[in-house]
């Protein structure tokens, strides 16, 4: 699943390319692309034939383009394996394509790309008066931590008063957005915390050094492009992401820890899985 450095690289690849561009003609070539559009797959192309898109943005895992001058957004969710391409029109459609979109300029479309189907495209209603067009059904999520607006001290108290632990609060989404499996493993091995640890047991230093190390995790992905651990991820131009060389704790069971040389396990966590340093990162009693 695309976590927060992967989505943001689509998302800096769609500002790029589309913003201030008219569209001229919607393709939905597979109807369960645009489920979550109320009137299905002609109202959404009516409602975004002649649309001007406007930057692109990103709460979480969440993309959307406003739509200029109507109070409505186009939000994408890539699910598995959703990709959005920047692609020239000469180009081969992919096997599986969803949705295509064609502008008025007559140069590069956009392809939404989806081989499990489990992602998908919508037009919706805005929260009113938003400078960023945020989509009314997912304005309840938090931000995340490289987002501007992110408030550390509201973050850190609200972390410290959860009932819960560490890592269960780093996915939670209306704690704080974009942390998936992945990125929290990575920040906990940084912050030498165990993922069991009590979210109460924290002191304010510990909780904000484990964000601090969560920004950086994500940044650093972010530079290389985010994680690809197959095809399925890549950006609007069809490259993928070189993360998954710098990985410390995930997917490196077995494998020496880099800080102190005890093997790396792998938990079974929430039907996913935990990886850590059982040195570095004790259980908590």
């Amino acid at each position: 699943m695309p976590e927060l450095p992967e989505v943001e690289v689509v998302r800096r690849g769609l500002a790029s390319w589309v913003a201030g561009r008219t569209v001229a003609e919607v393709q939905v070539l597979h109807p369960r692309a645009v489920r979550r559009q109320p009137g299905g797959a002609a109202d959404f192309a009516a409602r975004l034939t002649g649309a001007t898109f406007g930057a692109a943005q990103r709460r979480g895992k969440y993309l959307w383009v406003p739509l200029a001058d109507s109070g409505f957004s186009m939000i994408g969710h890539l699910g598995m394996s959703g990709q959005l391409l920047v692609q020239d029109p000469s180009v081969p459609d992919e096997t599986h394509l969803r949705v295509r979109l064609r502008f008025t300029d007559e140069g590069r479309e956009l392809r939404f790309v989806d081989q499990r189907t489990f992602g998908g495209l919508a037009i919706e209603e805005a929260e009113p008066d938003d400078p960023e067009a945020t989509p009314v059904s997912i304005a309840h999520i938090a931000r995340d931590p490289l987002d501007p607006r992110f408030d550390d001290g509201v973050f850190i108290a609200a972390l410290r008063a959860k009932r819960t632990t560490v890592k269960r609060a780093l996915l939670d989404q209306t704690l704080i957005s974009g942390v998936g499996n992945i990125y929290a493993d990575e920040s906990l091995w940084r912050a030498k915390l165990h993922y069991e640890r009590p979210t109460a047991t924290l002191t304010r230093p510990q909780a904000a050094l484990l964000l601090q190390h969560a920004r950086d995790v994500m940044n650093a992905a972010l530079a290389v492009g985010g994680t690809s651990f197959d095809s399925l991820y890549v950006n609007v131009n069809g490259e993928s992401g070189y993360f998954s060389r710098d990985l410390d704790a995930y997917g490196r069971e077995g494998e020496p820890c880099r800080r102190c040389g005890t093997a790396i396990r792998r938990a079974a966590w929430m039907n996913r899985s935990s990886y850590f340093c059982p040195h570095c990162q004790r259980a908590p009693r």
